[in-house]
């Protein structure tokens, strides 16, 4: 894929910032990442409605009000793009382009109006596109995708992070709704019978459907809402298809009366919503999948990591992000990889997923110095929960905000976390406690100054823990509060806290 280029870059030279345009069926998205050394945050996300595929089933051209919107939005995006010193651009259509009579001379209107090219993709590569931005944050994703748009839906079969069998199908929840001709039962009657003829969905039984697109995210945000769920991100929600259906199947009869009166629905989306609901119900169906996860990256992410470099593209997504979070808002920057070893004699026999997660809370750990004292912890525990980072179940944003909200001297019976206490168990809890306890121990030790907790060594000895600090380094790093704080993190791991 060629991107187009906006600003001079010299060979070598380490991206800046990179920009999507994304021209689909019922949207125009620009999304603009900040790419330095990590993998990408976004830092401008704007849409237009254009309904470029409104009526195409019936006249194969593209709709003259979406080309004279989407004309408009796509230049004043450009022009933003430009603006913000974007370096990269890249510009992808999807269905309603590639099906559309017009979509080549749409596209040559776009060149003329911005000389800006722009990749019209296959329904297989938008298909792998999807996939590869959902790996994004789930590498290890297993069983199916499913990436819903206005034109088309997208399927491809991932086994354990490994792409496997993919298929494209021409019914959006634009294009659903006037091929069933407004008629939602009628639509999912057609959805199920389609999917019903491609074998090989039945290997998806008993695993996971991840659902992608921004008609899937709003159902998402009606499903957390119904079933009380504590954490309003979309991404890596999670839930029993059983649990689904039920839902589902009321939203795709419900009329728009009723839909306007749930909180949440954007207007524009009422229209569609019960296509995109019944789309998602056969889908369900057909699969017999066990578990419903919803995706916030899909194909707009696929394509921007398809353009970064290796190292880029492979790095950890969330510790990739933290690392940025840390270099951006730490004040003397002690490294989270300091903390991390510092921290280690306390932590014996942990797992891979718990020795990555640590490090995230160390690298988080002071994200909030610069808040004033009161509202410190809780500023916190906020911002992290709602990190838009990748490769977070909703489980581990509630243990990582938890555990800066201990670090930041809040208590875990406070009524502010205890709604998201309840994704965790008994096991986890300790940990948050433990973690968030040396965390506020090290940070009070070395001021949150770099090199200062190598003077300094940690030890489980029986029944103590001990603080070991060189004669010489004691003047400088033992205070009152150092030893308030380790005897409270000793009490937490049942021993008693001793400098030693």
């Amino acid at each position: 894929m060629r991107m187009n280029k906006l600003t001079t870059v010299e060979p070598g030279q380490a991206h800046g910032r990179v920009a999507v345009v994304d021209i689909g069926s019922n949207t125009v998205r620009l999304v603009v990442y900040d790419v330095p050394t990590r993998l990408p945050i976004p830092m401008y996300n704007e849409k237009a409605q254009c309904a470029l595929g409104r009526g195409l089933g019936a006249s194969g051209k593209l709709s003259p009000q979406g080309v004279d919107c989407a004309l408009s939005s796509i230049k004043r995006f450009v022009g933003l793009a430009k603006a913000m010193g974007v370096e990269d651009l890249e510009l992808v259509a999807t269905a309603a382009v590639r099906d559309a009579s017009d979509g080549p001379q749409f596209i040559a209107d776009i060149f003329a109006a911005t000389q800006q090219t722009v990749s019209v993709l296959s329904g297989e590569d938008e298909a792998k596109y999807a996939a590869l931005g959902l790996l994004m944050g789930v590498p290890h994703a297993d069983g199916l995708i499913g990436d819903l748009g206005g034109g088309s839906l997208d399927l491809v079969g991932l086994d354990n992070g490994v792409f496997n069998k993919s298929a494209t199908y021409g019914f959006g929840h634009i294009r659903l709704s006037e091929i069933s001709e407004g008629n939602p039962e009628r639509a999912r009657a057609i959805v199920f019978e389609e999917l019903s003829k491609l074998a090989w969905l039945k290997d998806i039984r008993g695993r996971t459907l991840y659902a992608a697109g921004g008609s899937w995210r709003a159902l998402a945000r009606i499903l957390i809402d119904q079933t009380n769920h504590p954490l309003h991100v979309v991404d890596n929600f999670s839930l029993p298809a059983k649990a689904v259906l039920k839902v589902l199947h009321v939203i795709s009869t419900a009329g728009p009366n009723s839909l306007e009166k749930i909180p949440g629905v954007p207007s524009k989306r009422v229209e569609t919503l019960p296509f995109a609901a019944a789309a998602l119900e056969s889908l369900l169906l057909v699969t017999e999948a066990a578990q419903l996860q919803f995706s916030g990256f899909g194909m707009r992410e696929g394509v921007l990591l398809s353009c970064l470099p290796d190292d880029l593209r492979h790095q950890d997504p969330l510790l990739a992000a933290c690392k940025t979070m840390s270099e951006r808002t730490g004040r003397f920057k002690v490294k989270g990889r300091e903390m991390l070893e510092w921290m280690t004699p306390i932590f014996a026999d942990e797992s891979h997923d718990e020795y990555r997660l640590r490090y995230a809370a160390c690298l988080l750990s002071d994200v909030g110095w610069n808040e004033h004292p009161d509202y410190r912890a809780e500023h916190s525990f906020i911002r992290v929960l709602r990190v838009p980072y990748a490769g977070l179940t909703h489980t581990d944003r509630a243990l990582l905000a938890a555990t800066v909200y201990v670090r930041g001297n809040g208590n875990l019976d406070d009524q502010l976390i205890r709604p998201i206490l309840g994704l965790l168990d008994e096991a986890q809890l300790s940990w948050i406690k433990v973690t968030g306890l040396a965390l506020r121990l090290g940070h009070t030790i070395s001021g949150s100054a770099p090199g200062v907790l190598s003077k300094t060594q940690l030890v489980v000895s029986h029944d103590q823990l001990l603080l070991c600090i060189a004669p010489d380094d004691r003047d400088t790093l033992l205070s009152e509060a150092v030893q308030r704080r380790l005897k409270t993190l000793g009490r937490a791991l049942g021993l008693k806290g001793t400098v030693d």
